[in-house]
Order: structure tokens, then sequence, then C-alpha cells
């Protein structure tokens, strides 16, 4: 039997991917003993810049914003105790429809064999017995999420890993944050309005649950690290109990063999 520590090995697409949907598994299994990486594709530079300017306005640097969000990246992982942190460095391809999807260097824009070839080489080297990504439609469509989730199925076909999760948000949680930004008073347009077409995953089709309230703390410092950006922000203002309630548990489907729905642990 070999002695080698679990590995987990979680692909993202851009700088603060990395908490909102994993953040809480990275920290728990990490507390374990487990070996955990990081993959971020992109480097982020469609990100907000100083004072949430977005890009294209005057003010945006997108060489700033990347230098920014490797900082607040490299803080965020030290904070859920990672143990390597690898960037591709591609280019953020923006939302779905920019200009800034076929830009030479773009994520969406590299073909998906090139970019699963070095992904396979980061799964060969560290040999993870459980790989995270994406589902089909990236969570929400965002193109980026899109190409993560390509290729790393791309590269799980190459490199084969143990296992294989994607990230899936129930709709019951997708409910539950719509109530609390009604409660808050905060003002609800696309995926949180009452009449946009449902988001998330049907509860019956969530393979694997991970009850990750015993870390919700770094995750929480972990999402505060990422302060240029505003995607953050509404998890943020619910304070660290409310946000406990909200982000402490993170789902999961499993691809490939079938499982019962009551699966707790990734490694089982």
């Amino acid at each position: 039997m070999s002695d080698r520590p679990l590995t987990l090995l979680a692909v993202h697409a851009h700088p603060d991917d990395e908490v909102t949907s994993t953040g809480g598994v990275l920290a728990k299994y990490a507390a374990q003993g487990v070996t955990t990486i990081v993959v971020t594709c992109t480097d982020g530079r469609c990100g907000d810049g100083p004072n949430g300017v977005k890009p294209g306005d005057p003010g945006h640097d997108p060489e700033a914003v990347v230098a920014t969000r490797r900082r607040e990246l490299e803080a965020s992982c030290a904070a859920l105790k990672v143990s390597h942190l690898e960037t591709l460095g591609y280019h953020d391809s923006g939302m779905m429809g920019w200009d800034t999807n076929d830009a030479p260097g773009s994520f969406w824009a590299t073909p998906v064999d090139v970019a699963a070839q070095r992904l396979a080489a980061l799964i060969e080297k560290y040999q993870p017995d459980v790989v995270l990504t994406y589902d089909e439609n990236g969570g929400y469509g965002h193109p980026d999420h899109i190409q993560v989730h390509r290729v790393t199925m791309a590269a799980v076909e190459l490199a084969k890993p143990a296992k294989v999760y994607m990230s899936a948000m129930p709709r019951s949680m997708m409910v539950k944050v719509g109530e609390r930004m009604r409660e808050m008073g905060i003002g609800l347009d696309g995926p949180a309005a009452e009449d946009a077409p449902p988001m998330g995953w049907e509860d019956e089709d969530i393979t694997t649950r991970i009850d990750v309230s015993d870390v919700i703390d770094q995750k929480f410092d972990a999402l505060s690290a990422h302060a240029s950006q505003g995607d953050g922000a509404f998890f943020l203002s619910l304070g660290r109990e409310t946000f406990s309630l909200v982000m402490g548990v993170e789902s999961f489907v499993k691809v490939g063999d079938s499982a019962d729905g009551n699966e707790t642990d990734l490694f089982n």
C-alpha cells in the first residue's frame, strides 16, 4: 500500500473561483493531511479595476488587474492551506459575447486539446485521487467556466485520475440565496431574479454533499482576500453566521460511476 498522501486537484477559471464552490473542501481536506492543488486557468484580467472600474472603461489597466488578482489568489490559497497553486496563464475571456472572447491568448479561443495537454501534464505530475471541475454549462454560462469543463474532461481522458466530480449548486441553495437577498433588501436581477429561469442542479441529481461548516471561517477569509472584486461582496455582506448557513455545504456530481446521492466524502 502506498504511503503517499491523498491528493485533491481543483481546476478553476479565475482567481476567486477556488473559494465559492470548493474553498470548503480545499480547507477541510488540507486539515486532514490531504495534498491540495488549485489550478487557475486564466489571469482574471477582465475583472474589476480600482473602485470597481470595468474592462474598457477609463482607468482599467488589465496588467495591473492581473497583478492584483495574482496577489489575492495567493492570499486566498494561503487561507485555505492549499499545498500547491498552479496557473496556466491564459487571458481571461470576459463574459459571453465580449470581444475578449476571441482575443489572442484568451482561454475561450485556445483549442481544447492544447490546454488539455497542459492540464494533463499537471495531473500526471501530482497524481490526484480526485479532480474537481465545473459542469457543461460552467455553472452559469461563463465562457471560461465552460472551457474549464471541456479542458478538464479532455485532460482526464489523457491522464485518467481515479475520480472526477463537477461542482453542482443545488437549486434549493439558489432559492435560499434569493430569499436572503430579499430579506436584506438587495435588488435582484439576472440569475437571482424571481422571474429568471432556474439555475443549478435539481437536488435529487446531486450525488455528493460535503459539510464544510467546520472550516467556514477559512472560506470566509479566503473570499475576503479577493477584495478587488465585487463578485463575492454579497456573500461577505451576509456576515459570518449567515455565510455559514448559506455556504456551509459544498455539493458535487460524481462523473461516471453511479452514486446514490448520499455520499459525504470525496475520497470514499
